[in-house]
């Protein structure tokens, strides 16, 4: 129907059909099950690569109105029963890193999102008496009552956070983009559900959030989503015995990232990289270079450097996640560092023991490469650290 209202099923169908495609389509199930109600605000983190837009893909795909019902066919979610919304719903796909690459501050960035997602709503309902067509809020409002229906049930947010990453010391800009979100959904009943991706948990000020409605499932605690944040033990086996690839192999390599309902969770970037090209070796954390994780470890916070250490001897180190602030530039101790850490994918997390670790083979030649230069780092050179 537009290019962000009602997107169609095109790049989930893409994913379809990929040489290797793991059904994740019961993260659908867990959605349904707080469509419409107060819990249907959802924020999914995770790191880079951990397959955040195919999930967003996805979910537009199964609540968009336009889209067929053979499309789900042969997946897990078609023989799930008591759907709320499948194939109900108008669909909203906003992905925020796209408008900040056309913008050149934040003003412009929200600005521009309002106008073209007005430019949707207004050419698909047409007769509707709008009070004031250049506020978005109220023309969804005005939809929403006079069609006597939900207008906007879903609004996928892909890439939520960029703001945060990309001006990380720009404190006006982001509150200015927390309160347009909060504006525009919070309290809105025209929203059935509000599902939003990203790397970072809801930012928080002082000791609230802005956006306090959305329950987050994130790499510290991904609760029922956990067999939805990478690929699963029994995932990966599957594969393994496809393309005749050792398992034992893949969990040193891959493996590592653990939470309370899914034991073993691995990189799935890694995964299907090894599995088409037959070769276990370092694929997720090619996508970016190694600094990015050297300016964290080197930071000169207390116990940050012993803490990396003992981890790369095959150590755990205790931590206390409560006082990370979400963000990339805030850090008050090493816990906050390694929280951030978690959250970017280069520690595992045990919440039980409230423990973090360096969870495989390939995010450790990653910690060899950030160390081995640097006075500072001479003490992991002379224990004799090898990938």
């Amino acid at each position: 129907m537009g290019i962000y209202l009602n997107p169609g099923a095109g790049q989930f169908l893409t994913a379809r059909s990929s040489k290797i495609y793991v059904d994740k389509t019961m993260l659908l199930r867990e959605l349904d099950e707080v469509f419409g109600t107060e819990q249907r605000f959802v924020c999914v983190s995770r790191p880079r690569r951990f397959g955040k837009t195919m999930a967003a893909n996805m979910v537009c795909a199964y609540y968009d109105r336009t889209v067929t019902e053979d499309v789900f066919s042969g997946l897990a979610i078609a023989r799930a029963e008591g759907a709320r919304g499948r194939r109900k719903c108008d669909v909203l796909r906003i992905n925020m890193q796209e408008f900040l690459s056309r913008a050149q501050d934040m003003e412009g960035l929200l600005s521009r999102l309002q106008r073209i997602v007005l430019r949707d709503l207004l050419r698909a309902y047409t007769d509707v008496d709008y009070f004031d067509r250049e506020d978005l809020v109220e023309c969804m409002r005005d939809v929403y009552q006079e069609m006597q229906r939900p207008f906007v049930i879903v609004i996928v947010i892909d890439e939520w956070d960029c703001i945060f990453r990309e001006y990380p010391h720009d404190e006006k800009a982001q509150r200015a983009y927390l309160d347009f979100l909060r504006d525009w959904l919070k309290d809105k009943e025209y929203v059935g559900l509000a599902y939003m991706t990203g790397i970072l948990p809801v930012k928080k000020y002082g000791t609230h959030s802005s956006l306090n409605m959305f329950t987050e499932y994130s790499m510290e605690n991904p609760g029922q989503f956990a067999p939805y944040v990478g690929f699963t033990e029994d995932e990966v086996r599957r594969l393994c015995k496809v393309y005749d690839m050792d398992f034992g192999g893949c969990c040193a390599w891959y493996d590592g990232y653990a939470f309370p309902h899914c034991s073993h969770v691995f990189s799935p970037k890694s995964v299907v990289e090894a599995m088409l090209r037959r070769k276990y070796d370092d694929y997720w954390t090619k996508t970016e270079t190694y600094e990015a994780l050297k300016v964290y470890i080197d930071l000169n916070e207390g116990g940050l450097r012993d803490a990396i250490v003992k981890m790369m001897a095959g150590g755990r180190q205790k931590i206390n996640t409560l006082t990370f602030t979400n963000d990339m530039t805030t850090f008050t101790s090493a816990d906050d560092v390694m929280t951030l850490l978690v959250h970017l994918g280069y520690l595992g997390y045990d919440r039980r023991e409230e423990e973090v670790f360096i969870p495989n083979n390939e995010i450790l030649r990653e910690y060899i490469a950030a160390t081995k230069q640097g006075e500072e780092w001479q003490i992991v050179s002379r224990a004799g650290m090898k990938p």
